[in-house]
């Protein structure tokens, strides 16, 4: 049995979204140890003297509809008044005891892919500050960011799968730092090969940022980071945006990752993009 709890804030301030968003992020906490989601409980807090209950209305119907696109089932919840709406979903979900994965488990050789693209953070409060329309983050970004991680999880387990973690707050290198550290081995990215959401990139040169940006990349440098790619400021900033219901990272021997990408392909999932590689060398991280 797997357990998970997982809640946010706002990422924007459509309330169908937000539940939509909200629950997939949830609900990906179990897709990514390989597991099957069963039941769901809201966990909410709402400024019920500030705001109309229809919008909390419209975001538990979000929650909703994504709990039953997993198959599973929305069993009660829990609220409470609070300053700011908060909203997300205590997750149940089944896994065999010998089959479940961690982010602990890549080797040297592995291939690492990554099934959504990066820059949400930095989208989200561009939104907030009047610098990109909310329509343009909804044609490009939102459908990706609600879509679940299912599908990429149950075509990933056809193969020898052995890491995956999804990829929220801690942008792509604290997630791949994480692998690093859980394989004892160093993680070699190719900054190139990484995709974007369309926009982002745009959002940072015009000097939006993020609250988390400046603590992941405080993270990432402690850890023995070489940065061999040339990068322009901007360029940089998108390797610490944090994400919020991010893609899948999953490792696997090298010699399958073409495959793995062409089914991921057929099986729907939108992208799938081979980012890099685990090698024989000390824990870090290299950007090449």
């Amino acid at each position: 049995m797997i357990n998970t709890v997982d809640f946010i804030t706002p990422p924007v301030d459509d309330p169908y979204w937000f539940g939509q968003i909200s629950a997939a992020n949830s609900i990906s906490d179990v897709y990514s140890m390989g597991g099957k989601p069963l039941t769901a409980l809201n966990v909410v807090m709402f400024p019920s003297k500030q705001l109309d209950m229809g919008f909390l209305k419209d975001i538990l119907r979000g929650g909703h509809d994504k709990v039953v696109e997993a198959g599973a089932c929305l069993v009660g919840g829990h609220t409470v008044d609070d300053e700011e709406p908060k909203y997300g979903l205590c997750v149940n979900g089944v896994v065999h005891p010998e089959r479940i994965i961690t982010n602990a488990g890549a080797k040297p050789g592995d291939a690492l892919i990554l099934t959504k693209p990066l820059g949400s953070g930095v989208l989200f409060n561009a939104v907030r500050s009047g610098k990109l329309p909310f329509a343009e983050l909804e044609r490009e970004t939102l459908p990706s960011l609600a879509a679940l991680n299912g599908k990429a999880m149950e075509t990933a387990l056809g193969f020898d799968l052995h890491a995956c973690t999804d990829i929220t707050g801690f942008g792509i290198l604290g997630h791949l730092l994480e692998v690093s550290h859980g394989c004892d081995a160093r993680v070699v990215v190719d900054y190139r090969s990484l995709p974007f959401y369309p926009g982002a990139l745009d959002m940072y040169k015009k000097g939006e940022t993020t609250g988390s940006n400046k603590a992941n990349r405080a993270m990432v440098a402690r850890h023995h980071l070489a940065m061999q790619a040339s990068l322009s400021a901007a360029e940089e900033e998108l390797l610490y945006d944090p994400q919020t219901s991010g893609g899948l990272l999953l490792a696997l021997p090298g010699d399958q990752s073409d495959a793995l990408i062409a089914a991921l392909h057929a099986a729907g999932v939108g992208v799938a993009a081979r980012i890099g590689e685990v090698v024989i060398e000390p824990v870090g991280l290299t950007v090449v």
